[in-house]
């Protein structure tokens, strides 16, 4: 009998003595025939061992991170909307800003623009707007007795193009050239516009009347589509007192904006965000759900190559804003909805039963495997 406990002791002393040596990695277990066992280490944890950011990514971080603070002194409560834009800024990509009139569209790029210290300008969009009135055009000078190019609004850093669906066609196409090439052709003559550059579209989601659907090209020149709801009771009341104390959303100066980040740090970071390391796992998640999307039985369009490429691009840079050298599976799953919103077409049948784009996106990430 003794020698049977004796025999046992050993056996338990054993198994501590495996369980306590030093290099195992995972959590620790204890299987049937009472020998430790292992679970491997998650795809995020084997992914932050190996990739990290450097010093100076984090000092480019600190600076954007300073830009959200200055653009919180001019609007509350839009949080998700200031980083739809960071990251359309980083991965050189330009955003359609949606909402009703008067939760900030306008305000929220001038202030971004001015703690960037980049330049901006805002151009009213009407039904008899003209495409040289966007893109620039040849003027006849007297004194020269020639004609010269005049710039037009498109040749800045931030160009706000307010209520773009109230424009024919022909004017909302000027832009696409622009979006696209990231140039303008004038008289046969293409001149490159300045970098970053980054076209932030408003448009009213309840009013259609005289307005004009912008056509599948023109909406997948859109990184994101970001909207902008109304807000809640604590937000409103902090919007009612900053204007019980005399804020002018005119004199963003006087309201404590200022400058805290400038083009080449925008440049610099921009660059660093293409460095992001995506893992094949990652890579193999997000084209299956691109593939889900065209497959979708709700979905009469889904997305395109191009749409996976950007969403990836948006993945890269949500990750290095969030200090990390590598891309996850929740930086995909919440850019989901703002890059795809407006790349998928519901079906009729879909949209009579009350289904929402936004609907159908959830259910593909809810039942597409992500990998771990």
């Amino acid at each position: 009998m003794d020698g049977t406990r004796t025999a046992r002791t050993r056996r338990l002393r054993s198994a501590r003595r495996r369980a306590a040596r030093p290099g195992r990695s995972g959590a620790a277990g204890c299987g049937r025939d009472g020998h430790a066992s292992y679970a491997p280490p998650t795809l995020e944890a084997r992914l932050a061992e190996q990739h990290r950011l450097g010093e100076r990514d984090h000092a480019l971080r600190a600076r954007l991170d300073a830009v959200r603070s200055e653009v919180g002194k001019a609007v509350v409560g839009q949080e998700p909307a200031v980083e739809g834009i960071l990251l359309a800024l980083l991965c050189q990509g330009h955003v359609l800003l949606e909402g009703v009139p008067g939760v900030a569209k306008t305000l929220l790029v001038r202030t971004l623009a001015q703690a960037l210290e980049v330049d901006s300008t805002r151009v009213q969009f009407t039904p008899d707007l003209m495409p040289g009135d966007v893109t620039g055009s040849m003027i006849y000078d007297t004194r020269s007795g020639d004609f010269e190019f005049r710039a037009g609004p498109v040749f800045t850093h931030l160009l706000i193009a307010d209520e773009i669906n109230r424009t024919p066609p022909k004017t909302q196409s000027a832009l696409l050239e622009a979006m696209e090439e990231r140039q303008v052709s004038v008289d046969g003559t293409t001149r490159r516009l300045p970098s970053p550059f980054l076209v932030a579209a408003t448009q009213n989601p309840i009013e259609y009347e005289g307005t004009y659907p912008l056509p599948e090209a023109q909406l997948d020149r859109f990184l994101f589509k970001l909207v902008l709801d109304l807000p809640g009771r604590g937000t409103e009341l902090e919007i009612l007192r900053r204007h019980a104390e005399g804020f002018d959303a005119h004199d963003l100066a006087e309201a404590g904006v200022r400058a805290v980040a400038d083009v080449p740090t925008l440049l610099e970071a921009a660059e660093r965000t293409g460095d992001v390391h995506v893992a094949p796992e990652v890579l193999e998640y997000v084209v299956d759900i691109v593939q889900a999307t065209r497959m979708a039985p709700s979905l009469a369009l889904g997305i395109s190559p191009r749409g996976g490429t950007r969403l990836l691009a948006a993945a890269q840079a949500r990750a290095w804003l969030s200090g990390r050298g590598y891309v996850t599976p929740d930086d995909v799953k919440s850019l989901i909805p703002m890059t795809f919103r407006h790349r998928v077409l519901l079906r009729p049948e879909a949209q009579m039963d009350g289904i929402g784009v936004d609907q159908v996106l959830t259910s593909i990430i809810d039942t597409t495997r992500a990998p771990r």
